[in-house]
């Protein structure tokens, strides 16, 4: 194969965005010339990848103008690389605009990456930054060739909306040859692993502690919520029960799932983008042969239909989050270990990249 050049860009962490690091690696691998670029905004480290990544100063101190600076940057540093062998790759909606504009001005190939629906999202629900976004995706998105994103679910509302057919690549983690021995552990682990954001269920999960004996509750992750959930803590007397991990690095958060008793993904409504999602929390569980309860929304309830590794919760009570947790205990890990094996051997990304390298293949030629 030729060194057909892609430039990928994106404004999220380039430490933590494992969708990213498996994509650019996976193009690498098949011969593609990569060049990764992100910004300052999520951490001025470096990272070491086995391609050129390049980071794009920001002074902004707000995220609104962030992503101002952000776009208007990297339409400067996408002017200046891309010629006519490259093609463009934008992660999320945040990168498209500069993405598109030059893709329209040299006439080269553009992929859209859609992680989530940008527009739906809970955090900007009724704030004149939803309205900006909506219109870049009005305006955008029903003139675009070549788009991917994360579920079937998401799939079909964009081709509801604006009339686009998205290849679907789920963020699923790469085969973990599983043959680790089950820990008997005791207190029995309870582990949500993800941003802490709202309505990601945390704070009910935390109450449904106390309808729960001999367990702690493990929070890895990070986010604007965790002060505040970390103070419900101490209201609620927990602190023996609920334990705040922090953010980890990606092989350290694997280490912590891999011993959990009982994963969780107990996403509430917040809107369109919660709604339809994939959540990677429930693929890595999956790989790591953790059970886990689960949200009763649609790509969430494809999963428990198909394999049942866990328990879909009747309702975001604390006590229906308990009881739900305790099927999942009484039950075992063993017991849903043949459900997850099958589960895991589909839903990796050894298969999933086989769909992203059809879509960049069909943007070539």
């Amino acid at each position: 194969m030729s060194r057909k050049k892609i430039i990928v860009s994106a404004f999220s962490n380039l430490y933590t965005d494992q969708r990213i690091e498996k994509i650019c690696r996976t193009l690498h691998e098949k011969g593609y010339a990569i060049e990764l670029i992100g910004n300052t905004w999520g951490g001025k480290e470096k990272l070491s990848r086995p391609y050129p990544v390049s980071k794009i100063q920001l002074i902004s101190k707000s995220l609104k103008t962030a992503y101002f600076e952000f776009n208007w940057k990297l339409y400067r540093e996408l002017k200046k690389k891309a010629d006519e062998e490259t093609i463009l790759y934008a992660n999320d909606l945040d990168a498209l605009l500069p993405n598109y504009l030059i893709a329209k001005k040299k006439q080269i190939p553009l992929i859209f990456d859609s992680h989530e629906i940008f527009s739906e999202m809970p955090a900007i629900q009724g704030k004149m930054s939803q309205k900006l976004w909506r219109y870049l995706e009005k305006k955008i998105l029903p003139s675009l060739h070549f788009m991917i994103t994360a579920s079937s679910s998401y799939a079909e509302w964009f081709q509801n909306q604006y009339g686009i057919q998205a290849a679907v690549v789920q963020n699923a983690p790469r085969k973990f040859n599983f043959s680790i021995e089950i820990p008997e552990n005791n207190p029995k682990i309870i582990l949500y692993q993800g941003v802490i954001n709202p309505f990601r269920g945390i704070d009910k999960a935390i109450l449904a502690m106390h309808h729960l004996e001999n367990v702690i509750f493990k929070i890895a992750g990070d986010g604007p919520r965790k002060k505040e959930y970390e103070q419900l803590v101490v209201k609620e007397n927990l602190q023996d029960k609920v334990v705040f991990l922090g953010k980890l690095l990606p092989e350290d958060l694997r280490k912590v799932t891999l011993i959990a008793d009982c994963g969780m993904s107990i996403e509430e409504n917040g809107g369109e983008s919660y709604y339809y999602s994939l959540p990677n929390k429930v693929l890595d569980c999956i790989q790591a042969r953790v059970p886990l309860i689960l949200s009763d929304l649609p790509e969430m309830q494809k999963i428990q239909h198909q394999y049942n590794i866990g328990e879909i919760i009747k309702d975001h009570s604390p006590e229906s989050i308990a009881h739900a947790i305790q099927i999942v205990l009484n039950k075992g890990r063993k017991n849903y270990l043949p459900e997850l094996e099958k589960a895991a051997a589909i839903l990796c990304w050894e298969n999933e990249e086989l769909k992203l390298l059809e879509a960049v293949k069909r943007a070539f030629l």
